[in-house]
């Protein structure tokens, strides 16, 4: 490997010395208040959080807490309880005479939000970078129950899949078809390594932080668009629980139960959420005259966390997801289709997809009086096959099916990650704060699938039928990464942030081609001889921001930063000229930033903006060959984009808010020429794919007190969704003008109990929301609404 043990222990005893060299040897000494609401009613089980450590704390029936055994310096700690809005303070140990902390209620003013975005523990506002954060409560208003409902909410952000779960997710027109993304997700810290492995259903989320524009030098490959961080609930010492039901029309249905408790006070702790959903789908297939795309799935999420001592953490999580779809990829075979009835399909080939996934994980965190560190060690594991074949061109012919059910040693993605960071204490209000880490993980990907030409193949253009193309490919990936970013005040106000990141990757890929009539038990022959072939690829990723802050509530920055994707091999190609594994080179970008952050009116309202230019060089394009239904990968032409972003929340008043989030990108290809229809074709000045000129989220919502001792309330809300016009092909012949979807909510209930009707697209609009570039496509969810029933205990 080309990081050596030596080189890793001169970085890390480096950083060691730096931070023995700017800490002094200072006194222990605590923390200790008391939390109450504006009326000085004391606050009960309020969360006391100290930011980048494991220290946290309940306060008590009196509204009082403590922590002790903290060095003399000054924190930042961030209070919270259900009901009310969040606040950070900055406290100095030791102090004299005890804090008070009073919050505001939420429907009053806006809470103070922590991210973790640089994978440190910091005031949102704070942060040099376009981000948007959603607590647990939003993420209930927004009823998001999967990554691809964060479009259009998020300035410039677009989610959609043809229908096998798998989003396709674009961010400031930086977007990828292929399995590599390139917008990255991470879940509780753990990187969902690609496509086949992560999980896109939403349980039991904390958090939700989007980081738009390139984070790779903190974040690595394929993060060239942003960083979606998903941060579930962890147990801690106080009993809860939470329990969802959820049913509506086209027979929907979502149950979600968790549960968190000690089980050693202060020492070990459990947490369980687990989810069940169904559905019976949208579409009609009418070569059967029944619902084609029922669904149903099973989600878990399990924590055991050990606190060692005031310093030592270790949690256990583990997080799975058996899905039964037995319709993926419905999709409509032409734009016409759609036009005609856009709920309908006719095909002949019907399976189930079988697709079961499993992230296991193992957290070691230690908090201490010089540095931090972590360690996250992490399985993942995807089997994903379709009982019969899957029709293959969407039509009631006999023409081309899809076949991957070769037993359990294929298309059983497995891969290990492992991340060691350290970082600078807890202590804020330093000149210098830092993180540094190393990073690396191990990738096997053996994929089989067979293409078959049934009776009718040469109404799809095949000489022959009744044979199957079979290929085999196994990959391996494996790779390593040192990172590190520091913030250093250069004075008061004025901070510069820079980082870099280093990636080594090495693959290898192997192919092998093979023809099998119906007739036969075996293959006949080889269409494509056993090859095998391998290569390297490094990168550096560079950041740097600097930001000003005119004063508390403002902050003026500007940033760049690069962005990296991973280059690989294309396994096979129908043109004969073409050998296999043809090598395509990584993907960069360049990305350059401005914004400011407000906050107004004893934070009732915050406005953020942004200003970004992109650019995007040695492009991956992914292009399907049909009808061998064969993906040939090459690096060609160049993008550019530009746009701005706007987010804005007002609360003018007790129990009324309003927020708009709006995203404008301007994407569009400097050269690119592809061959189309046996021709070259010059496609400069086309438009990016999976990218609205517009994305905008307007919401308002008011809550109206009808028992003021029970705290129940009548809360109603409204949001309007906008897109701008999109294309789905290189060739921009594909495309979507720009629609609106209404969505609304009616709620009734307190902290405890709630019940609410809802209602999504209730003007029914018809939109496509995926296309291939071969035709196929397929319409967005139609009107749906249904009845949620909430309960905490």
């Amino acid at each position: 490997m080309i990081i050596k043990r030596q080189h890793l222990n001169i970085f890390f005893l480096f950083i060691f010395s730096l931070q023995h060299f700017l800490l002094a040897a200072q006194q222990d000494g605590r923390i200790n208040g008391r939390i109450t609401d504006n009326a000085s009613a004391p606050i009960t089980h309020a969360t006391i959080f100290l930011l980048n450590s494991t220290r946290m704390t309940l306060s008590d029936q009196d509204g009082n807490f403590q922590m002790d055994r903290l060095p003399a310096a000054r924190y930042t700690i961030l209070v919270s309880a259900v009901g009310y809005a969040s606040q950070t303070r900055e406290v100095n140990i030791p102090q004299s005479g005890s804090m008070q902390v009073m919050l505001p209620f939420a429907n009053t003013r806006l809470g103070d939000v922590v991210v973790s975005a640089q994978k440190r523990d910091e005031q949102l506002q704070k942060l040099p970078l376009s981000i948007s954060a959603f607590s647990n409560k939003e993420i209930q208003e927004y009823r998001l129950w999967n990554i691809q409902d964060l479009t259009g909410i998020v300035p410039n952000l677009y989610s959609a899949n043809p229908g096998d779960g798998r989003n396709i997710t674009s961010i400031r027109g930086i977007t990828s078809t292929s399995y590599d993304p390139a917008v990255a997700t991470y879940i509780d810290g753990i990187n969902q390594f690609s496509l086949d492995t992560y999980i896109p259903q939403l349980i039991d989320v904390e958090r939700i932080e989007v980081l738009r524009g390139p984070q790779s030098s903190l974040y690595g490959r394929n993060a060239m668009g942003g960083t979606i961080n998903i941060i579930t609930k962890q147990p801690s010492n106080q009993a809860h629980g939470a329990l969802s039901l959820n049913v509506g029309n086209y027979g929907q249905q979502r149950y979600t139960l968790a549960w968190r408790q000690p089980l050693v006070k202060d020492k070990l702790f459990l947490g369980v959420a687990g989810m069940y959903d169904r559905q019976r789908g949208y579409f009609i297939n009418d070569f059967t005259g029944a619902a084609h795309d029922r669904q149903n799935g099973f989600t878990g999420n399990y924590y055991l966390k050990y606190i060692l001592s005031p310093h030592w953490t270790v949690t256990a999580n583990v997080k799975h997801r058996h899905g039964r779809n037995y319709g993926p990829f419905s999709l409509l075979g032409s734009i016409e289709e759609f036009n005609r009835e856009p709920y309908h399909l006719n095909q002949n080939a019907t399976t189930k997809m079988l697709d079961n996934t499993v992230n296991a994980s193992l957290a070691i965190n230690y908090a201490g009086k010089h540095f931090n560190f972590s360690s996250q060690t992490a399985l993942q594991s995807n089997y994903r096959y379709y009982d019969r074949p899957i029709d293959g061109d969407f039509s009631p012919i006999d023409g081309i099916t899809i076949r991957n059910n070769y037993g359990p040693n294929w298309n059983n993605i497995k891969v290990w990650t492992q991340e060691f960071r350290i970082s600078s204490p807890a202590q804020s209000a330093t000149t210098l704060n830092w993180t540094a880490g190393s990073y690396f993980f191990n990738q096997n990907i053996p994929n089989k699938q067979a293409t078959h030409f049934g009776e009718q193949a040469d109404l799809v253009g095949s000489p022959d039928k009744n044979f199957s193309i079979i290929t085999s490919a196994n990959g391996k990936v494996r790779g390593a990464a040192l990172f590190g970013q520091l913030d250093y005040r250069l004075a008061d106000g004025l901070t510069l942030t820079a980082g870099l990141r280093y990636d080594y990757e090495h693959k290898q890929q192997r192919v092998l081609g093979q023809y099998q009539t119906d007739s036969d038990s075996q293959p006949a022959f080889e269409t494509q001889a056993d090859t095998s072939a391998s290569t390297n690829f490094q990168a550096f990723s560079p950041k740097m921001s600097i930001k000003y802050e005119l004063s508390d509530a403002q902050m003026l920055y500007g940033s760049y930063s690069r962005g990296y994707r991973s280059g690989g091999f294309t396994a096979l190609s129908s043109d004969p000229s073409q050998p296999a594994l043809r090598k395509y080179k990584p993907e960069y970008s360049n990305n350059y930033e401005i914004g400011i952050k407000n906050q107004w009116l004893d934070n009732r309202l915050r406005l953020n903006l942004a200003l970004f230019y992109s650019t995007v060089k040695d492009l991956q394009v992914p292009t399907l060959i049909l009808p061998e239904a064969m993906t040939v990968t090459k690096n060609t032409g160049s993008l550019h984009s530009k746009g701005l972003e706007m987010e804005l929340a007002f609360n003018p008043i007790k129990d009324l808010i309003f927020t708009n989030n709006l995203g404008y990108t301007d994407a569009t290809y400097q050269t690119l020429k592809l061959a189309l229809s046996g021709t070259e074709a010059d496609l400069h000045g086309n438009r990016q794919i999976y990218t609205p000129q517009i994305t905008n989220m307007f919401t308002a919502q008011y809550g109206y007190t009808l028992i003021a001792q029970k705290d129940i309330k009548l809360t109603a809300r409204a949001e309007w969704l906008a897109l701008g016009k999109q294309f789905f092909d290189l060739a921009n012949t594909i495309s979507q003008s720009g629609y609106q979807l209404f969505n609304a909510q009616l709620q009734l209930g307190n902290p405890q109990l709630g019940l609410s009707i809802w209602g999504r697209n209730l003007g029914g609009k018809k939109y496509i929301a995926y296309a291939y570039d071969f035709g196929a496509l397929r319409p967005g969810d139609p009107r749906t609404y249904g009845i949620t029933m909430t309960a905490r205990f």
